[in-house]
């Protein structure tokens, strides 16, 4: 047991992952529709049935979920009745819009920390949902030895298979239904990344063409991402025609992370698959198939490296992350704990900002013109002030202008740091700034998803919801892996309850409890929702759940905190009041 589990609670568990199967396609072909439909066979299905089976929701990512089970019959029953559960509710659906589900169940030793779960026990079954075919199950020996004598299903064996970072096969059933230098090159102190030609599968020389050229825009849509070092075409293009050993390529070229691909046609289709590669350990960290019409070539080129340059940033940043979080702590440096603070940063939580903080300011000790230090710490400042969790909400503000400031003075051209610094503006209410710098900052990367969020979250401010939609539904198309896709779900609520739109309202809202249930600041603006639907009861119990998480709150503590207009302040401070929160 490493140093960083001492201390925390352990337990065997039964664990069920499961995700979309081509959600990225979909959300491409038609991203409200496709996210509409999800939510609904959420609320309808997935966990209704998690909880007749006695199942725990750990987390909700995006289109994927991990839940926890105390018995693994009760685990496997539950993903046989969502499975079904889920083809009732797609037989009147085209097939190409739906939606399919891949799930993986593992019984194991897990980790506890909070409501989450960590450890191999959690990484196996995430490993079994991403072999399993769409519509199926695939499980551990582990569990299929507990369950198959107490579930009516038939289960076929898969025989061994191997995972990477698990050092020996696992047995996986299946549910029957269903060179360049001589010397290394040290790595860069930022994510590092080679894009290498893709291989053509279809035997057209032709293709190369398109191969290449989509690599080129990978590259170039890559190389916009300041926070990233990205080895420039000539020199990862001296791999193209070569078998490829990724652990001897990130030795030549000194690169954390390399993109593979490739390319196949058949008629009029092609298909590209990507895959990204850490090459300590060779361990594929996030891969994804897109499909299109050789009529449609460059509009489809296009949206692959759209979608793969937004999906990469946040598997690589969650990549570094665990990266930091193996050093030993002599041997870390402003980088190491910055990485580390990173998945607190975005957590929107009281306790995890200021965990967030506790590490930024170790790494401003070492380097205190550390510009991605400086505006992550200004963005957990200014968490403390929207969400009421400072006394001084002012003070809170200034202290996240003061360090968003420093870091832009440091770095002009990050659109991280641009779109922070957009972000505080954006709380101080100095919206034509605010607009300035999140637009530079998406002028300097398209694929910023949190850049786009934040214009979604000034359109909010300014009374123009129908725009808000449009660029927090980019956002979730850009990043569908990104964690901070939460906070879209309670930005997308909010531009319906500007809009008054507030059945929309509360059902987005519930839908962004349901991944954070602790995130109980919510309540200030789903218990008014509510109350404008004429569920009178359900408002009441939110308000109630909102006033003990935060006792101190009051409609002029709101009012403070939040950047609505005066016309949305007023009605949600007028329902929150008619619920009894004090004036």
């Amino acid at each position: 047991m490493t140093s960083s589990q001492a201390g925390k609670e352990r337990r065997l568990a039964a664990i069920l992952a499961a995700d979309v199967a081509g959600y990225s396609r979909l959300m491409g072909q038609d991203e409200a529709g496709t996210l509409e439909a999800l939510l609904g066979l959420h609320r309808e299905v997935f966990a209704p049935t998690v909880a007749r089976n006695r199942g725990r929701i750990v987390k909700l990512m995006g289109d994927g979920a991990l839940v926890e089970f105390g018995s693994v019959v009760d685990a496997v029953i539950c993903a046989i009745e969502i499975q079904r559960g889920f083809d009732e509710a797609n037989a009147g659906r085209a097939p190409e819009t739906r939606l399919t589900l891949r799930v993986g169940i593992n019984l194991g030793d897990v980790i506890v920390e909070g409501r989450d779960l960590y450890g191999d026990g959690v990484n196996l079954a995430a490993r079994l949902q991403e072999i399993a075919a769409p519509g199926g199950i695939a499980l551990s020996s582990s569990a299929h030895d507990q369950a198959a004598a107490h579930v009516p299903a038939e289960f076929v064996d898969g025989g061994a298979q191997t995972f990477k970072n698990f050092a020996k096969p696992v047995r996986v059933y299946h549910w029957a239904e269903g060179g360049v230098g001589t010397s290394a090159p040290a790595l860069p102190n930022k994510p590092s990344i080679a894009v290498l030609p893709f291989d053509n599968m279809s035997g057209d020389a032709e293709q190369d063409y398109f191969a290449d050229g989509v690599v080129e825009s990978i590259t170039a849509a890559l190389s916009r991402i300041r926070a990233f070092f990205v080895i420039a075409r000539n020199s990862a293009f001296a791999y193209k025609g070569q078998a490829t050993n990724v652990q001897q390529i990130g030795r030549d070229l000194g690169v954390a992370y390399v993109l593979e691909g490739s390319v196949q046609r058949a008629g009029n289709r092609v298909r590209i698959t990507v895959q990204l590669i850490e090459t300590a350990n060779g361990a594929h960290l996030w891969a994804e198939k897109y499909d299109g019409a050789v009529d449609d070539i460059f509009d489809l080129q296009d949206r692959i490296t759209e979608q793969v340059a937004g999906a990469l940033e946040p598997s690589i940043r969650f990549a570094e992350v665990e990266r930091a979080r193996r050093k030993r702590p002599q041997d870390m440096g402003a980088y190491d704990f910055t990485m580390r603070a990173m998945r607190h940063v975005w957590m929107l939580e009281e306790n995890e900002a200021a965990k967030g903080l506790e590490l930024l300011e170790k790494a401003l000790e070492i380097e205190p013109d550390y510009p991605l230090a400086l505006a992550l710490a200004a963005w957990c400042w200014a968490q403390r002030s929207v969400y009421n969790w400072f006394s001084d909400i002012e003070t809170a503000k200034a202290t996240a202008l003061a360090h968003a400031e420093r870091a832009a003075a440091l770095s002009s051209d990050d659109p991280l740091i641009l779109a922070v610094l957009g972000a505080v503006h954006t709380f101080a209410r100095n919206y034509g700034a605010a607009r300035v710098l999140l637009e530079r900052a998406v002028a300097l990367d398209p694929n910023a998803a949190w850049a786009l969020s934040r214009l979604g979250w000034l359109e909010v401010y300014s009374d123009r919801p129908e725009a808000a939609k449009e660029h927090f539904g980019r956002a979730m198309r850009l990043s569908p892996l990104d964690p901070m896709n939460f906070n879209n779900y309670v930005g997308l609520a909010s531009a319906h309850q500007v809009a008054e739109e507030d059945e929309e309202a509360a059902a987005v809202f519930q839908r962004a409890l349901e991944e954070r249930p602790n995130a109980h600041w919510i309540h200030r603006n789903l218990a008014p929702a509510l109350l404008a639907c004429g569920r009178e009861a359900e408002a009441r119990a939110s308000c109630a759940t909102l006033m003990r998480a935060h006792p101190e709150m009051t409609v002029t503590r709101f009012k403070q905190a939040m950047v609505f207009s005066p016309r949305v302040l007023d009605r949600i401070g007028d329902g929150l009041h008619a619920l009894g929160v004090p004036e």
